[in-house]
Formats: structure tokens, C-alpha cells, sequence
């Protein structure tokens, strides 16, 4: 087998030109240095490829076969390596991003933008998922980053960055006016019809254990898979929604929606990037990282 990948590529540039000296030219390289390693490739195959002719040089049979095999395969590379260096420019590329509806609505939207206008050429795929899938996709390498909310649990193998502070509310609509500019307890909840997300988000999970510990027994009405969801129910006077503010902020500044006030504060989470900690972005995704000053 031949392992010197420079003699190869010497026949493929003799045999495509017809000619050393052209050969030498598009190598950057002198004659004798082209010469040789012809005479090297034909020493380890045991047979002449090249012979010399009136105008150049001719290939001999075997030449010729070997070269209807060289030519197909050093073109694929060359197309590879020219797809490489286009990916490093960004003028080719795909990033793969997992992110749920809240991290994706209320952090990376705005980014994804910015980014799209300045390279429209990258293919970007985002995975809608909850905090544990994100992070398993994550570990599994079928995204390059995700976009996940706290509360969640990570080992060394993942690195992980706060970019944005998130708070939790509990809105109704004209059904539970009389909940409104009330100081309630936390235990209160366990009289009303409540509408969560589905127990297995981080935002669904986290509530719940929350509640309990605050004396509330947490047995929810609807459990919705979305927060979109959650206010539309709740705007429907259907139960007591539970949803990040920014999600019901719209509706609670018309008066369509009230916020109900409790007499301890829910604690403050966070919207985190992470990524692999032991592997390097792409460049795309290196470049989204830059527009987010990470």
C-alpha cells in the first residue's frame, strides 16, 4: 500500500497536466521534486505509470487505470476540502441548536435574527424540546448548543452560562377576580384549578416541588405542553395559569389577565446557554456565540 499521500498527488497533477513541468507549477515545487515522487510511487506499486513522449509525458496502461481511480477520488477531496474552508467562512454551514418555546421566544429569537442577516447562507435547525431532552440531545451530539432554563443538573461534561434572569407568576382571568390585590398563601393554590406544564420540564417539575414544600398539594387541572397554551386557558377564566411573566405580560398590562400576589417570593431562575465542555464549537455556532457575547 502506498502512504505518502505527496506521491499520489504528484501522478494525479503529471497525469491531469500531461506534463512535469506543469505538474511542478501547480504544486509550487521543482521538477526533480515531481520526478521522484513518480519514481517512488511506481517503486512501492512495482510497475512504470509514466512514460516519457514526444510533447510531455504518456501514461502506460496500468498509468491510466490507476489514474481513472486517483482523478475521482482526489476531486472529492478537493471538493471537501473547498466545503471546509467555506464552513470556516461561513459561507456554508449548519448550526443545530436545542431550545425550548420560553428560551427560544424570550432569549435566542432576537440573536437568531441578527445572525440570519448577516450569514442568510447557514442552514439553522433548532430542536423544540424541555431542559432534559435539550441536555441529553446535548450529550448525545445531535445539537451544538442549547437553550435551556434552571433548575437542572449537569455534571463536568457540560458547560453552562446564566444570560438571563426569568420569573414565575400565577395569572387568572374575570372568573377569580376576587383573588385580585389579595396577599395570599402559597397553600391557597390548593383550592383553585391550577394549569401547569407537563411534569416533565424543568419549569413544571421545579413549580411543583416548590408549591409542596410551601404547603400546597399540587394537583393541576390541565397539564399543557406549552406556556402559550397555559394563558389561552387562562384567559378562558379555565383555572389559575402558572407561566413565566414575559409570557402573560401582554395580556396582564390590557387587564385581560391579573397576577395574583402571594406573601413569600417565588425565587428567580435563570435562561442558560451550555454546551459540551470538551468540544469545540463549529464555526457557525462560534459565531452565534460572538453576537451573544459568550
Amino acid at each position: 500500500m502506498i502512504s505518502n499521500f505527496e506521491y499520489v498527488k504528484a501522478f494525479y497533477y503529471v497525469a491531469k497536466t500531461g506534463s512535469v513541468t506543469k505538474a511542478a507549477g501547480e504544486l509550487s515545487i521543482s521538477q526533480p521534486a515531481v520526478s521522484q515522487a513518480i519514481k517512488q510511487l511506481e517503486s512501492g506499486l512495482g510497475v512504470r505509470l509514466i512514460q516519457r513522449a514526444s510533447r510531455g509525458i504518456k501514461l502506460t496502461r496500468e498509468g491510466s487505470e490507476l489514474f481513472s481511480y486517483v482523478e475521482k477520488g482526489y476531486e472529492e477531496m478537493e471538493k471537501g476540502f473547498e466545503r471546509v474552508q467555506k464552513m470556516q467562512s461561513l459561507e456554508l454551514g449548519e448550526i443545530r441548536i436545542g431550545a425550548s418555546d420560553m428560551t427560544l421566544q424570550f432569549y435566542l429569537l432576537p440573536y437568531l435574527e441578527k445572525f440570519h442577516e448577516l450569514y442568510p447562507q447557514i442552514k439553522v435547525v433548532v430542536t423544540n424540546a424541555p431542559t432534559p431532552e435539550t441536555l441529553d440531545y446535548l450529550r448525545k451530539g445531535r445539537i451544538d448548543f442549547g437553550i435551556i432554563s434552571s433548575p437542572f443538573q449537569c455534571g463536568d461534561d457540560i458547560k453552562s452560562v446564566s444570560v438571563k434572569e426569568i420569573e414565575d407568576v400565577f395569572v387568572a382571568g374575570r372568573r377569580f377576580i376576587s383573588y385580585k390585590n389579595r396577599t395570599l398563601d402559597f397553600a391557597d393554590l390548593s383550592d383553585m384549578p391550577l394549569i401547569f406544564l407537563e411534569g416533565h420540564t424543568s419549569t413544571g417539575n421545579y413549580m411543583r416541588d416548590f408549591l409542596q414544600r410551601n404547603g400546597c398539594d399540587v394537583r393541576p387541572e390541565f397539564e399543557l405542553a406549552t406556556s402559550d397554551m397555559i394563558v389561552q386557558f387562562a384567559l378562558r377564566s379555565l383555572g389559575v395559569g402558572c407561566v413565566m411573566r414575559d409570557f402573560a405580560k401582554g395580556y396582564i398590562d390590557s387587564g385581560q389577565l391579573f397576577e395574583l400576589r402571594f406573601n413569600k417570593m417565588i425565587p428567580k431562575r435563570n435562561i442558560c446557554v451550555v454546551k459540551a465542555a470538551r468540544q469545540e464549537l463549529p464555526a457557525a455556532a462560534a459565531k452565534i456565540f460572538e453576537i451573544m457575547n459568550i
